[in-house]
């Protein structure tokens, strides 16, 4: 049963296929069915071209495009139920133009991409496909995807890193080869206590410095030694209540200090 053109239709390439679809909920499964269903596929595949036109320019090369909206147009023919009394298109567009943005969302570049290396993605996967034809069961070394796809063996490398590099990870994914449940996220690095501890002594240093050296080698045995009250105190030949005092006292000189002008 031939497919013609509507006469008049906000599209062109939008064929009336109401009696085929008729047809095909009456008709068993077998070749006759199978027959019906390629046909109207067959005369919505301009309609779904065309959507695939309309994403060209997102990165992805339009042979591939056209491959999934005609995924999505069989979708749509196998899910259409005429008995809803809608048109056939009113179905058929949401479901081809989901079915590519699901391919863009599954297949294409989690972070921004430099179009450059979009262009060597599709060239160097469009070279090695065609040279995987012409030698079957011989993978394209670099040079001959460089030779067949006029590129420089350097293009041809970010195009082949580019090919595997549509996603981002999970930081809970397991790293190859792990025994221990080893993920991404323990290979990462932490802040640095000490980086806080290098400020505070650069805040402070000049301040120390300025101290009286008995004050200053007090500090120096408690903070940097380790050293107790009483050894410092037993040290020195003073008592521990003293070598409290003068901590406490030059300890409050300097903070202060660093309160009143802290870019001194």
């Amino acid at each position: 049963m031939p497919i013609q053109a509507a006469a008049k239709h906000p599209h062109d390439d939008a064929p009336d296929t109401a009696d085929a679809f008729h047809r095909l909920t009456t008709l068993p499964e077998g070749p006759e069915r199978d027959a019906v269903r390629d046909r109207i596929v067959e005369a919505w595949l301009p309609m779904a071209e065309r959507l695939a036109g309309r994403f060209r320019s997102r990165g992805e090369s339009y042979e591939d495009l056209r491959q999934v909206a005609a995924l999505g147009l069989v979708k749509a023919v196998d899910r259409y139920d005429p008995a809803r009394g809608s048109a056939f298109e009113s179905y058929a567009v949401p479901t081809v133009t989901g079915e590519i943005k699901r391919h863009f969302r599954d297949h294409m570049w989690t972070l921004h991409v430099p179009r450059r290396v979009q262009e060597l993605r599709n060239r160097v996967r469009s070279a090695g496909q065609e040279l995987s034809q012409t030698t079957p069961g011989h993978r394209p070394t670099v040079a001959e995807i460089a030779a067949h796809a006029d590129l420089s063996e350097e293009d041809v490398r970010v195009g082949m890193e580019a090919l595997e590099s549509f996603t981002a990870l999970s930081l809970d994914a397991e790293v190859s080869g792990s025994d221990d449940g080893y993920s991404l996220v323990d290979g990462l690095g932490a802040s640095d206590p000490a980086l806080d501890t290098v400020v505070d002594r650069e805040a402070v240093r000049e301040r120390l410095a300025a101290l009286p050296e008995r004050e200053r080698a007090i500090l120096y045995m408690r903070f940097f030694d380790d050293m107790t009250q009483s050894r410092i105190a037993e040290q020195l030949g003073i008592s521990q209540m003293h070598v409290s005092r003068l901590i406490s006292r030059s300890c409050d000189r300097v903070r202060e200090q660093v309160l009143r002008d802290p870019a001194a």
